[in-house]
């Protein structure tokens, strides 16, 4: 799938993003690709990004989106974006400090038949065990927030690891 813009209307840029959001998936049909394109929904539940939410669903072939909250947030929205008839793609998920855990997602997108990926996977150069906003330079937190393993390639957390091969055996 070509996944054309990340969270529309970030840096608050709000309803400003709408003209470019329009602009890609034009020029995404242009070219008439034989894949699916796609703009992933987010922030969902704020109304400011409703229209813009609303203008990504409408206009995607795979719905796709991101879901940084717990497990009865993350199945609400999955209840509410199958609606649409259409593949569900999750492509952002892991959040350890916000209730986001492999060990409570992944059951439901399995359950659920949506696809999903983890993009934090070694900690290093994107620095993705801090969570948002963290001050640059700090000691490794207790609680990871994204990556899984360390740079020598050893898990952060050993049983989370043993949750991952669980829940995606056999698919």
């Amino acid at each position: 799938m070509w996944d054309f813009y990340n969270e529309p209307g970030n840096e608050g840029l709000m309803m400003d993003a709408l003209p470019l959001l329009e602009k890609v998936f034009a020029w995404g049909r242009e070219v008439d690709p034989v894949q699916p394109l796609t703009v992933g929904t987010w922030d969902h539940g704020n109304a400011h990004f409703e229209a813009l939410n609303t203008y990504a669903l409408e206009h995607s072939d795979i719905i796709s989106f991101h879901n940084y909250g717990g497990p009865e947030f993350l199945e609400a929205t999955i209840s509410r974006l199958e609606t649409y008839g259409r593949p569900l793609y999750c492509t952002e998920y892991m959040a350890r400090t916000r209730g986001s855990r492999f060990e409570t997602h992944l059951p439901i997108f399995k359950r659920h038949k949506v696809a999903c990926y983890n993009w934090g996977l070694v900690s290093g150069k994107t620095q993705t065990i801090y969570p948002w906003d963290s001050p640059q330079g700090g000691s490794e937190p207790t609680e990871w927030f994204h990556d899984i393993f360390r740079s020598d390639g050893s898990p952060y957390c050993e049983a989370e690891v043993k949750s991952i091969r669980e829940h995606t055996s056999g698919l």
